[in-house]
This record gives structure tokens, C-alpha cells and sequence, in this order.
């Protein structure tokens, strides 16, 4: 562990500047998680660019919601460097030297990040302008006035702007599911973490759900990352499409090459599951 941690002291984590189209907003080195016995992430080193959207598809216990889980700081690494901004995220640099990050650290470059979960977890004793409120006057601490009007833009985004005044009860799963979009970017994100956001939802609430996030994705300069089986979005979305397995990045690319053109057959297998809805 000291290793990755010396290494990211020599890259500069302190002193990076602001990333630019070509440097990493995001970098994992040399991750490793275990739960117990088993070791879900063995290795891994990813970097994600200022602005890309990235979507990272594999099967059941590959380890693809734990990277997540990770930048959200829900999960902690066994080992290994989380870079975000130029900051590392579970470390923090005191006196040239990499040591366990603080909850004061941990509060504030978590801050740059945003995540929607596959369950909504909307306040059910609050209105839906009042859910998305709550953080910005709570956490970031902006005045009423100013958290009710960027509540509302962000619930126009979503198309819920006519159920401002209405319980998460009165919504559909589909329209709850944009509630907790709106109420993630409220509070302005570099990054946007999305946990197979659909996978709750009934069939017939998904494009509505998965066309919110395509707008987002085409309207904006937002960095993205999105674990999710539905491979037709994934396509039409991401710049990049990364294919874990059993804790390690087997295939990466354009996603033309990635679901069109497997080159393992590792990856060729998975994808037969999927190739009834291209």
C-alpha cells in the first residue's frame, strides 16, 4: 500500500492542476478490494477524462458497483489510490506524505461528486421541491430562495415541473427515479456516478428514465459514470465502455468496438445475453 502511495506523492497528487480535456478527472491506481476472503478488485487502474462519459458493464459480482461505491466513499479500498480533481479521495497529503484521510477530507472531495442509486430513496414526508432543497440548504448551505429557484430549473430539466407539490407516493417509480436525478444535480457535480438507476423500474419506465440521463449527457460538459445492463443506451451514450470481470478490466474501447466487435471471449459471451435488443 505504501508503494501506490509514493507513487501518487511523485505524480503530484497535491499539485495537479485543474483537469483539462486530456488529464484525468477521475484515476484509480492500483485499487484492490476484499470483502473477507474474497477480493473483488484486484488491481485495477482507470482513468476518466474531464467531461467523458464512461460506462461500465460485466456481470453479477464483477466488481463494477464497488468502483463506484468507491468514488462515493461508501466503500473503502483495501489498497491502492482514488484521485479526484487532483486531490486523492480516501488519502490526504500532510507533510508530503499519503495518510488516511480525515472525515473533513473525506466530506469535501466528496462533495464533487454526485450519485443516483437504483432505489430513489426520496424523503417520503416531504414534497418533491422540498427533497430537492434539503441538501443545498443543509450541506452546501445556500440560502432558501436561491436553493428553491435552482431546485426548480433542475426539476424543469427532468420534466417534473409540474409536480413540485406532490409526495413521492404520487409519483411513479420512473418520476421518482427523476426526482433523485434532479436532487443529485442540484448540487452542481463534477462528477455524476448512476448505479443501474433502471434496474428497479418496470419495463415501461425506462426510456423515460434513460432519455433524462441522454440529455444530460449531450447538454452538458459533466463528467459520467454509469454501471448499467442496458446496452443500446450504453452505446448510445458513452465515450468509452469498460468491461469488468472478476475484479479486473478485461476490455475497454469506442463502444462500436466494445459491443459490436468483442475481442476476448469473455466479453462475446456476456454480450450473447444482450444481442436480442440490438
Amino acid at each position: 500500500m505504501m508503494t501506490a502511495m509514493q507513487d501518487a506523492i511523485r505524480e503530484g497528487v497535491n499539485e495537479m492542476p485543474e483537469p483539462t480535456p486530456d488529464q484525468p478527472i477521475v484515476r484509480y491506481r492500483d485499487i484492490r478490494k476484499s470483502f473477507g476472503d474474497f477480493e473483488v478488485l484486484k488491481g485495477l487502474d482507470l482513468d476518466i477524462k474531464q467531461g467523458e462519459k464512461i460506462t461500465i458493464i460485466g456481470p453479477s459480482g464483477s466488481g463494477k458497483t464497488t468502483i463506484i461505491r468507491m468514488l462515493m466513499t461508501l466503500e473503502e479500498p483495501t489498497s491502492g489510490t482514488i484521485i479526484v480533481d487532483g486531490e486523492p479521495l480516501w488519502h490526504e497529503v500532510v507533510k508530503g506524505e499519503l495518510v488516511s484521510a480525515r472525515e473533513k477530507h473525506l466530506r469535501r472531495v466528496r462533495g464533487k461528486i454526485g450519485m443516483v442509486f437504483q432505489q430513489y430513496n426520496l424523503f417520503p414526508h416531504m414534497t418533491i421541491l422540498k427533497n430537492v432543497t434539503e441538501a443545498p440548504i443543509h450541506v452546501l448551505g445556500m440560502p432558501k430562495q436561491e436553493a428553491k429557484k435552482r431546485a426548480l430549473a433542475m426539476l424543469e430539466k427532468v420534466g417534473l415541473q409540474d409536480h413540485v407539490h406532490k409526495y413521492p407516493i404520487q409519483l411513479s417509480g420512473g418520476q421518482q427515479q427523476r426526482v433523485a436525478i434532479a436532487r443529485a444535480l442540484v448540487m452542481e457535480p463534477k462528477v455524476m456516478l448512476f448505479d443501474e438507476v433502471t434496474s428497479a423500474l418496470d419495463p415501461e419506465l425506462v426510456g423515460e428514465v434513460l432519455q433524462v440521463i441522454k440529455d444530460i449527457a449531450q447538454t452538458t460538459n459533466m463528467t459520467m459514470i454509469l454501471v448499467t445492463h442496458e446496452m443500446d443506451f450504453a452505446r448510445e451514450i458513452s465515450d468509452r465502455v469498460v468491461f469488468i470481470d472478476k475484479g479486473k478490466i478485461v476490455e475497454q474501447g469506442p463502444p462500436e468496438q466494445v459491443l459490436e466487435n468483442p475481442k476476448t471471449e469473455r466479453l462475446n459471451t456476456f454480450l450473447k445475453h444482450f444481442r436480442h435488443g440490438y
